[in-house]
């Protein structure tokens, strides 16, 4: 199984609601980023694909959640990404504590490759990401 690419995060005062903790939104924010960087550190330029008319999309968002981050908390998101099928992949990502590696999320993203136009197209610049 191919490692998991590491995003750092700290929780931001205005990121939780009023029980203290992390508001079940901003999760979606952070792996969110987390995918980003993941790309990035693939040599996928986002937006320059969006630029060529290859547009990366979610379709679907499983997310688990295990326990609640609060103010103050540093964590990391471990992104993998699987190829569901020509135009599909999914993306395994995990919150984990910091301080002690506590899982606090498990998601699971579906991505598709699409036209400008919303049809399906083949993309393969993340063929060497992908897990066998």
């Amino acid at each position: 199984m191919r490692e998991s690419h590491i995003t750092q995060f700290d929780v931001r005062d205005y990121e939780c609601d009023l029980q203290g903790i992390v508001n079940n939104a901003v999760y979606q924010n952070y792996i969110e980023h987390a995918r980003h960087q993941f790309l990035l550190a693939n040599n996928v330029d986002f937006a320059k694909l969006t630029k060529e008319g290859i547009h990366l999309v979610v379709i679907r968002a499983e997310l688990d959640f295990k326990r609640s981050l609060k103010s103050g908390d540093r964590f990391y998101v471990t992104t993998r990404i699987s190829r569901q099928s020509r135009f599909k992949f999914d993306f395994f990502q995990e919150v984990f504590r910091a301080d002690d590696d506590s899982l606090m999320l498990k998601a699971k993203i579906v991505g598709a490759s699409i036209s400008e136009t919303g049809k399906p197209i083949i993309y393969n610049g993340l063929d060497h990401a992908f897990e066998s």
